[in-house]
Order: structure tokens, then sequence, then C-alpha cells
């Protein structure tokens, strides 16, 4: 028996308290809708999205207080049902908007949209089930979200502070962001860059707290790698190749020169990094993955045989997940036969769709163990699914099939959403497993999270793509939101069919996740604290230099903040719980906002609708409040009241 496995819960075992109540039920499911949408236009926008499971445990204190009886693990229903909302929508924008980016749909289509998003993240549940005892139990993880839900909840049973901070920092958010997007007082970001010779050299920033916030959540490690990967991408490799190629074209602008620099060449290598992240993600978890499925098997057996299983315990039942598995791959098959019009290679991407699906949500939940969800390796994982899925359907159906690109994207839509909310569920059991919760009662509020969301999904990005598009600038929308991830996968997707991708770019990224993969295993060896995960540094060398900055800072802030309490006498490093609250909030405000804001636009067909004193092209003001919100947010994070995470 493991140090972590003498650890007492908070409620006993032998004690049993109301989990899954209707209320708890209704306050879950409204949540996995809100925090889903929120999260669907953060990942379209930011190309990241971040765990729910802090601000949805907050909400559900405050709201649950409220009546006469609730308790502790409630509570942590809820927050269970309503984070896979978030965990869904990642899983959903990532992949889905790619079929819309290739020309296969011109909208979002609502039934095929929902049956992928809600089948596929009811088997990333399912194929987690075995996980829990060889990841949770057993060979325990960190799983961070997971730990800091199970203390903001314990504080909650003792006074449920936090929501005033989260509501005061929603505030601001949503109007940091109405002001931006709504009234137009200000540009949403900084850009600037200048020739150097025949190169080119660039500077820019978003003025986003939302991105901020995002920063101070994922810790200055994982801000640190990502603003790795962009300096390798946007001042090695734009500089040099723009140098190669004769300087910046004629008639075009310094910035201008460097943004398609990146989008036709240079994010590329975040393909080929991405590739290798997943693949070495995959061979890192091999041990822990076969352990999981005999521990879940062995726990089936002696159920079976009758030995008692205390209620701290008790998974869903083996024969019910192997049955749930098996109803959630049927209209899945039934999609694919839609598309194909092919019983056999519908089966055939079914086979593969299921096999990726167990190793890519295995994947999913051992990465969440060891840098959390906001950190699961979703894209690197998706990429290399999408990459094989291809080049196993271009042997069926022969290069230049218009429809090979579409089938590949599916499979990788539904391992993308089993991928997320297995990283989302394991926290969640995490969280649980501290408290005292039971298992199974979890794993079903998770099944009707997945659901709720998954109703939504589609509407969310119809109305996004209406109001702000998707991918490509255009005329009718100059600023869309970005989508870097399903730009990528239909990227990939087209150019294993004969689109062509730049090859070169491609191995120079496989070249560069190997090298950061040699230095992580240096520090392991060195036992540091600071450690070099590849897929954080292929994420910043996809997304805009102008996503990271802002992101760095928040990261520096929660660094800042976490030396000061070092030396002022604690022996923890994590930033102050106040300062998470407060950055969940001001994420949370600016996506509802984003959304909100997309209905008028999409009923006048104007982005400045609401810009009462025209559009105001400068962002000057933009800066001094987004200086004043990150003044807040670090004496947020500085104040001595209230409890810490861990």
């Amino acid at each position: 028996m493991t140090p972590q496995d003498e650890v007492q819960p908070f409620i006993p075992a032998t004690t049993s308290l109301p989990e899954i109540t209707v209320k708890a039920t209704i306050l879950g499911v409204a949540l996995s809708i809100v925090l889903g949408a929120a999260n669907a236009y953060l990942g379209l926008f930011a190309g990241l999205t971040v765990s729910a499971s802090v601000p949805a445990a907050v909400i559900s204190m405050a709201i649950l207080s409220l009546f006469k009886r609730s308790n502790i693990l409630e509570n942590n229903i809820v927050q269970t049902a309503a984070s896979a909302g978030e965990g869904l929508a990642a899983g959903v924008i990532f992949t889905i908007p790619a079929l819309y980016l290739i020309g296969v749909w011109t909208d979002f289509n609502y039934w095929e949209t929902t049956l992928i998003a809600g089948f596929g993240g009811v088997l990333g549940v399912m194929f987690t089930v075995p996980l829990r005892r060889a990841l949770i139990v057993e060979n325990p993880l960190r799983f961070p979200e997971g730990v800091a839900t199970a203390e903001v909840l314990k504080v909650g049973a003792t006074g449920g502070a936090g929501v005033k901070v989260v509501a005061q920092a929603g505030v601001i958010g949503a109007l940091f962001k109405f002001g931006e997007a709504g009234l137009k007082l200000w540009r949403g970001s900084v850009e600037v860059a200048a020739g150097l010779g025949n190169s080119v050299v660039y500077f820019g920033s978003n003025l986003s707290p939302a991105l901020v916030g995002v920063g101070y959540i994922v810790g200055i490690n994982a801000a640190l790698l990502i603003f790795a990967g962009g300096v390798i991408n946007w001042y090695v490799f734009i500089p040099i190749l723009t140098a190669m190629q004769g300087g910046i074209p004629a008639g075009e602008t310094a910035v201008d020169a460097a943004s398609a620099m990146w989008s036709t060449q240079t994010r590329y290598l975040g393909v080929g990094a991405m590739m290798v992240g997943g693949i070495w993600a995959l061979i890192s978890i091999r041990k822990s993955l076969l352990n999981g499925v005999r521990s879940g098997l062995h726990a089936y057996r002696a159920r079976k045989a009758g030995a008692g299983v205390v209620r701290t315990e008790q998974d869903t039942p083996m024969q019910w997940v192997l049955i749930a598995i098996l109803i959630s791959v049927l209209p899945l098959f039934l999609i694919f036969q839609y598309f194909t019009g092919n019983i056999a290679l519908s089966a055939f991407m079914a086979v593969i769709m299921t096999i990726a699906g167990f190793l890519f949500s295995s994947v999913g939940g051992y990465m969440a163990g060891l840098v959390g969800s906001s950190n699961n390796p979703i894209s690197g994982v998706t990429i290399a699914t999408i990459l094989t899925s291809a080049l196993l359907l271009l042997a069926w159906l022969g290069t230049g099939s218009s429809m090979g690109p579409a089938l590949a994207i599916l499979i990788g839509a539904v391992v993308a959403t089993g991928n997320a909310i297995a990283a989302d569920n394991m926290q969640d059991l995490k969280a649980g497993r501290l408290l005292g919760a039971t298992p199974y009662k979890q794993q079903i509020m998770q099944v009707i999270g997945v659901v709720a969301a998954a109703f939504v999904m589609a509407p969310v990005l119809t109305l996004l793509l209406n109001a702000y598009g998707i991918g490509e600038p255009t005329t009718a929308h100059p600023q869309p939101l970005a989508a870097p991830q399903a730009s990528l996968m239909a990227a990939v997707a087209t150019g294993v069919f004969g689109a062509g991708l730049p090859w070169a770019m491609v191995v120079w990224g496989m070249a560069i996740a190997a090298a950061t993969i040699s230095f992580d295993l240096y520090l392991e060896a060195r036992g540091s604290s600071f450690r070099a995960p590849v897929l954080a540094v292929a994420v910043g060398i996809y997304l805009p230099l102008e996503l990271e900055i802002p992101i760095l800072v928040g990261g520096i802030i929660a660094w800042v903040i976490g030396r000061s309490r070092k030396f002022a006498g604690s022996d923890q490093e994590q930033p102050e719980q106040n300062g998470l609250l407060f950055s969940a909030g001001l994420i949370t405000g600016e996506a509802l906002v984003g959304i909100l804001l997309a209905i008028p636009i999409v009923i006048y067909q104007r982005d400045d609708v609401m810009a009462l004193f025209g559009v105001r092209d400068w962002n000057g003001l933009g800066v001094l409040l987004l200086g004043a919100v990150v003044l807040l947010l670090y004496r947020q994070g500085t104040r001595q009241e209230g409890s810490r995470l861990v």
C-alpha cells in the first residue's frame, strides 16, 4: 500500500451522503452547458481551454448553500458534470471546425456534431474506468486540478468563500470584452514589425484578460515553454526563411510578411512536433495502461465472486462499461456510413476509431495526472490520429480522394473528444477520492454532463461562425477566430491526400520535438522541478505570438506570487486560491460576453452594430486597462485571507 492510499478521505467510506440529487443534477447540467459554450469560444479564439472544475465548484457551493440541505459530495457531483462541458468543448473545437475549413460543411450540421461529441465523450468516460485504480489508487499521480478542486470544496464545507472573487473577475472580464469587441473603443491586439536587412522582426500581443488568466492558471513552467515555442517560430525560423526568400515581398508590410510566413510555412513546425509528442506520450504510459486494464478486470472478478467492495471503490461494473462502448460505437459507425455509403469502409473506420480512442484516452488520463487537464496533449494525439487514419484511408481510397480528408477528421474528432473527457474524468475522480465520493456516481454524472453539453455545441459553433468567422480572414470577417488546432487538422488531412504539406517544416518540427524530449529526460534525471513536456513547446510553435505574450505575463505573475509566498515563510509555491479564482472569473466573463455579442452581430450582419462612438482603430486605452487588470490579479493573488489550494 502506498502512502497515498493511507490518506483518509474527507468523508469516510462508512458514511453515506446524498450525491446525485435533483438540484445537483440540474445545476451540473446548466453549468456544463454554460462553461462548455464559454470554452468553445476561448478555444477557437486562443487555441487553449482551461479546467472548469474550480469555478464550477465555487459556483456550486454558492448556489447549493441557499438550500436547507446540501453537502460536499453534492458539490463534487455538480463540478463533475459541469467540467464535462469544458472537456467536451476542447475536443469539439479542435477538430469539428476542420470540416468547415476544408469545405465539406458550410455550417455545423446539428445531429452529426451532436452525435460525434456526445458518443465520443461517453467513450472517453468508459475508456478511463479501468484506469482509475492504476493511476489514482495504486500508482497515484499528481492530478493538480483534481487536488485543487478537492481543496476548494473542503474550504467550501466550512464557509464557501470565493464566489465573490469569481463574480467580480467575471464582471471585469465581461466589461473588458464588451468595450473592445462591442463598443469598439480599442483594438484587441498590438502588432509591430520591421525589416532587418532581408529579414523581418515581429512583435505582437493580444489585449485579453482571459489569456492572462490562462497563463496564471497553467503556471510559469507551461507559460515559459509555450513562449519558447513561439520564440523558435517567430524569432528563428520566420526571420531565416524570410531572408532566404529574398526579404519582405513588394507591396507587403512587415507585419503582413511575418504573418504570411507563419500561416503558410512555419506553423507546420507544430504539426511535426505534435506528431512526435503524441507518439511519445503513448510510449510513456504503456506500463500504466496495461496495469490499469489488469486492475479493472481484477476488481470486476472480485466483485462477481461476491467480495465486498467499499463505497469509495465502487466503479461502474465492467459489463456495463462494455455495453456502453458498444452502444456508443454503433451510431458513430452509422455516421461514417452516412458519409461513405460503404459498409466495409465504415467498419474499418470504426475499428480505427475504437482502438485509437482507447489508446489516446488513456494517454489523456495519464498526462492529466502529470501536468493537468489544461496541458493535456489533445492536439498532439489528435494530429497523430488524423495522420495515421489519413494514411490508412489513403491505402484504401487512393490519392486525390475528395472524401478522404473528411473521414480522417471524423475519426480524429471522436478520438479528441474522448481524450479530452478522459482527462477531465480522471481529474474529477482524483478529487472524488480525496473527498470520499462514490466513483460510479461520478462516472454517471460525467456522462450526463457530456450529453448536456453535446446538445449545444453545434448552435454555439454556428453562432460564432456567423458572427466572427473561423479560420482565414475574409472581407466579411477580417479578424476571425483563428481556430489554430482545427486549421492544423485540416492541413494535415488534406495534405496526405494530395494537397501538399510543407514537409520540410514538418520534419524540422519533429527534430525540435526530439530535442525537447531529450532535454526533458535530462531534467528528469537531474530531479529538476522544471520540466519540458514536448507538447507545451509544440503548442507555442503553432500559436500566433500575440496570444503567447499575455499567457507569459500571467505565468510570470503566478511565479512572482509563489516566490513572495515562499520568502514569507510558506513551504508551498502554488498561487493563492483567490488568484486562481480571479483568473477563472476573467476567462468565464470574457468568453460569455464574446458569445452574447455574437447574437446582435449575426442579427444585423455587422460587427460594429454596438460601436456607439465609431470604431476606434487604436489600442492605447486597451493597454492601460489591461495593465490595471494585471495589477488587480496580482493583488488578488497576494491577499492573505482565504485558504490555499494545496
